[in-house]
């Protein structure tokens, strides 16, 4: 048995991880879904912070890269998760 067969539920299980760590209700009201056509027009934009979460081959043997997003390891998410900006819009990609 492979952690393979599991990968969708752990990168789940990691996307509500960082839900829950940046949930508060000063927050969460501000918690989106955004359409591409949306984010497209935010790109460049100083305000607007976008982090590739992807992990292993999905980020590395992927075509398809958010010109200017940041890749973060969601694995290391402690150890990065304090250094984002407050006073910004972030997309977890």
């Amino acid at each position: 048995m492979t952690l393979n067969k599991y990968k969708p539920l752990i990168i789940i299980g990691l996307f509500l991880l960082v839900g829950l760590a940046w949930h508060s209700p000063a927050v969460a009201g501000n918690t989106l879904l955004m359409s591409r056509e949306y984010l497209k027009d935010r790109i460049g934009d100083p305000n607007t912070m976008i982090l590739d979460v992807r992990t292993g081959s999905d980020w590395s043997e992927s075509g398809r890269k958010i010109k200017g997003a940041l890749r973060f390891d969601p694995g290391k998410f402690s150890s990065w998760a304090g250094l984002l900006p407050k006073n910004k819009t972030i997309v977890f990609y």
